[in-house]
């Protein structure tokens, strides 16, 4: 069974079909890219399956559980983290705050947490810890989110993502607006995430799609027109006069 399966899912916008009964099925374990021309539906995509969009039509299963009309902030108690193109940090926490707060939120701690074992605390900055190293920001963990570089800002992204624990990681566009030294630090780091999590990407640059990816699907005018290993789309003639130019 796959971890995500969209059956069938559709956005409209008055006239404008968005994204048009899309089965999309994401397997565990795997890098999974989706790729498409601007205006594609990608990020409305996105939108349908982490909450932020109701579907007009066509559901979404993860993990075995229709999730189609839970609100956001539900998600990522089931196991599913999104990152979002726009930075969501708070820039006046440090580093480490902005991931302490994620992490604290998806603890179940609640109002009671001023009760419990100092353990249980004890335990959310250790998590905290890990991520900050997992993340490469270690020596960034007391500066504030605000004066990090961008690259350094969006690997914290990625690190708040990973305070709530995910089982599928939903990564939109992480290099956008990257120099080409920081994109080559968020490709390796998602290169490791992929060792641990299920990743399902948008992402722009093809080289980075077809260097990282497990399985390719290929969005065109919100319709779902490919999908296959990335020596399979590269080879796809649909897909090169779609969206490749029709580059061989």
């Amino acid at each position: 069974m796959a971890l995500l399966q969209t059956e069938k899912l559709t956005k409209n916008f008055a006239a404008l079909t968005a994204v048009d009964q899309v089965d999309l099925s994401v397997e565990a374990g795997t890098i999974h890219s989706l790729i498409g021309p601007n205006a594609a539906g990608k990020t409305t995509l996105f939108n349908l399956i982490s909450g932020e969009l109701e579907p007009s039509a066509g559901r979404v299963v993860f993990n075995g559980a229709d999730i189609t009309h839970l609100r956001p902030h539900r998600l990522p108690h089931l196991g599913l983290g999104r990152s979002f193109q726009r930075s969501s940090l708070f820039p006046n926490l440090t580093a480490f705050e902005n991931i302490w707060v994620s992490a604290y939120s998806c603890a179940g701690l609640g109002i009671w947490s001023l009760f419990r074992r100092v353990r249980d605390l004890s335990d959310i900055r250790e998590r905290v810890e890990q991520i900050l190293e997992e993340v490469n920001l270690v020596h960034k963990a007391h500066d504030k989110a605000g004066a990090l570089s961008h690259g350094q800002q969006r690997a914290l992204e990625v690190g708040i993502t990973l305070a709530t624990s995910p089982t599928l990681l939903l990564l939109d566009e992480p290099t956008q607006g990257l120099s080409p030294e920081a994109t080559q630090e968020m490709v390796g780091l998602i290169k490791r995430l992929g060792e641990r999590y299920s990743i399902l990407l948008i992402e722009h640059k093809m080289h980075i799609v077809f260097s990282i990816s497990d399985r390719i699907s290929v969005l065109h005018f919100g319709q779902l027109i490919a999908e296959g290993e990335p020596d399979e789309i590269q080879r796809n003639q649909l897909v090169q006069q779609a969206y490749l130019g029709g580059r061989k």
